[in-house]
């Protein structure tokens, strides 16, 4: 009895169809999930970037189809001082920008990592820069810096009387370099401050009191312990804040304009009013695409971050 009703559900069973079947397939299964993914990286990434590079191999401008010219833009900038000028700009816009965005970040996360009272408040009241508009910002900024309202020419002559004119931030190149540089700092801190924050509380408290019965000093563990610890995290940091300052458009263009006399142009910048007021897409996508080689030497910079994080956790370095 027991062989014949075995025998009579084996001859009832179905085979799944094919549309069960397909989604059973783990190939394509992976391609049907990664689809979307795909369709919109390439709408919205891959497209615009391939046309962008398509550009500035040709002589394209606002209004009128372009031809291929090959390498002709790209010698141009070679002999634009312009375009050195904001390559100087940029590479010294970032790096300093950068070294004081990391050197007073590292200092409040590493404050705030203490306890104190009131912590959540001050985490939250540091992160406001990073929260403002940026186009808020550069206005407020805008206004500290302006030559005759400048709140700091105010406290310097009316106040304590040190100076007896005002200081003219954004009249001549090097004040308003230094004037940006010191606005992106304050925008970028609070970034840079919660995620080395959020990799401190990642460290072992079991590593200090170890390090504190071998009668090491504050320096001692934050050199040999916090550091090294930390470096990982402070790479990958390092790299997304050196390609948003390096890429910087919204406050250079919103409080100089890339003025005084072209001073203050990233390469940004000068790529946005060469191929849009200026009409020259080509010649504006080429400044565009000389960017690259900076941002691929970021992001290998975080490669080697990551690498190392492999080494401490016991992998090898593929």
């Amino acid at each position: 009895m027991s062989a014949t009703t075995a025998a009579a559900w084996s001859r009832t069973r179905q085979q799944p169809n094919w549309l069960v079947r397909l989604f059973e397939w783990k190939p394509f299964l992976v391609v049907a999930c990664l689809l979307p993914a795909v369709g919109l990286l390439t709408v919205f990434l891959t497209y615009p970037l391939g046309l962008g590079i398509w550009l500035a191999f040709t002589d394209t401008t606002i209004g009128r189809r372009g031809i291929w010219v090959g390498l002709e833009n790209f010698e141009y900038l070679l002999e634009d001082p312009l375009w050195w000028n904001a390559v100087f700009y940029s590479v010294f816009y970032t790096g300093v920008a950068t070294i004081g965005k990391f050197g007073l970040g590292l200092w409040l996360a590493l404050l705030l990592n203490n306890h104190m009272p009131f912590k959540s408040l001050l985490r939250a009241i540091i992160l406001l820069p990073w929260i403002v508009p940026t186009v808020l910002s550069a206005i407020a900024f805008w206004w500290i810096y302006d030559p005759q309202f400048s709140i700091i020419s105010f406290l310097l002559n009316d106040m304590l009387g040190v100076l007896d004119h005002n200081i003219d931030f954004l009249g001549s190149a090097w004040p308003a370099r230094w004037s940006l540089i010191a606005a992106n700092i304050w925008r970028g801190i609070p970034f840079v401050a919660i995620s080395l924050l959020a990799g401190l509380q990642t460290i072992s408290p079991s590593l200090y009191e170890a390090a504190l019965l071998d009668g090491s000093s504050a320096w001692q563990r934050f050199r040999y312990v916090t550091f090294p610890m930390l470096l990982p995290i402070l790479a990958i940091v390092m790299t997304f804040s050196i390609i948003f300052t390096f890429t910087d458009f919204q406050l250079v263009y919103a409080i100089t304009r890339g003025g005084p006399v072209n001073s203050t142009h990233l390469l940004a910048t000068l790529a946005f009013q060469r191929g849009i007021p200026g009409g020259q897409l080509g010649e504006g996508a080429a400044i565009a695409v000389s960017m690259i080689p900076f941002l691929v030497f970021a992001t290998l910079f975080s490669y080697f971050g990551l690498a190392r994080r492999k080494w401490q956790q016991g992998e090898g370095n593929d």
